[in-house]
């Protein structure tokens, strides 16, 4: 066996339920979800576990419920001796291996993906931004597209997330995002389809969020980490606490470089790649990305006891 990675998902890998095997069957789980309540001053617990799915989505609440599943699950992951080398988040997920990393606090952690997720809701109101998924296209041609449609429109659309080979997805103004679309499908997209997300997360459009998060993670108790963190914004490995909190504050308004951060993961070495919280979503594209790499999911009860058995004995 090679060497061992952790990935944390991000938006949109969040279902009703999560997490709640965890803290039946692992008090070490159970504790995260207690302790992060307390520290958030609301049951985000019960919002993971009980819903209702619609409080859940909004991202004020998605990105601390997402990171609190992924802790709770690194928690028993790392309790039963599982140990990688490095670990890698896409985009709130770096937040989770951060805090996996041994850089963050959980609870300032959770209290700072809670503001993240309202100053990037209330930087573009609700109608004017949109994203869209483009299957089919190389990343070149995306860029391309985009280029066209914003210039020829005055307004913004970019690529926003470089997923694997062939997934883009774009963000911006809802018109130029929509005029993307159709011209991405007359360039033969496979598929184009807007996504149901409330702002057109890493586009420029963020600028005001990234304005208005800067100085709270200036402020972070951040430290260096024990394993370095793949970033969102440029795939390079990073341990310091400076580089780590430039990361962070590139990331809002920057594109997530997923594609190019397990290929770079990838040639480092690193051939086993376990998810760690919900869904399987990291997975599926790493595998889109690199067939031959090994990847374990962590969210549930069977598959951490899996992962566990396997990769530790």
């Amino acid at each position: 066996m090679g060497r061992i990675a952790a990935l944390f998902p991000g938006q949109g890998s969040q279902a009703v339920g999560m997490g709640r095997d965890l803290a039946e069957r692992w008090p070490a789980a159970a504790a995260v979800f207690a302790e992060l309540d307390r520290g958030l001053g609301f049951k985000l617990s019960e919002l993971c576990w009980s819903g209702p799915e619609d409080e859940l989505r909004l991202t004020t609440n998605t990105q601390p419920a997402l990171l609190a599943h992924s802790v709770a699950a690194w928690r028993v992951l790392t309790d039963g001796g599982l140990r990688v080398e490095a670990v890698a988040g896409h985009s709130l997920g770096e937040y989770s291996a951060v805090v996996a990393a041994g850089g963050l606090d959980p609870v300032d952690a959770a209290r700072t993906v809670r503001e993240r997720g309202r100053l990037m809701q209330a930087a573009v109101p609700v109608g004017e931004g949109a994203m869209a998924a483009l299957l089919g296209l190389a990343n070149q041609v995306v860029v391309e597209l985009c280029a066209e449609v914003s210039a020829a429109s005055g307004e913004i659309v970019v690529a926003a997330n470089f997923n694997s080979p062939g997934q883009v997805v774009i963000a911006g103004t809802a018109g130029a995002v929509s005029s993307t679309v159709t011209a991405a499908k007359e360039r033969g997209a496979k598929r184009a389809l807007p996504l149901p997300v409330s702002a057109p997360f890493h586009s420029p459009l963020m600028a005001p969020a990234r304005a208005g998060l800067e100085p709270i993670l200036a402020g972070l108790d951040l430290g260096d980490l024990e394993v370095p963190v793949y970033r969102n914004v440029d795939a390079e490995p990073v341990r310091r606490s400076d580089e780590v909190r430039d990361g962070l504050i590139r990331q809002v308004d920057a594109p997530v470089l997923w594609t190019q951060t397990v290929e770079r993961m990838r040639a480092d070495g690193f051939d086993v790649f376990v998810e760690v919280g919900c869904g399987a979503v990291l997975s599926g594209l790493v595998r889109r990305i690199d067939r031959d790499a090994t990847c374990y999911q962590a969210g549930t009860v069977a598959e951490i006891e899996r992962a566990i058995s396997d990769l530790v004995g």
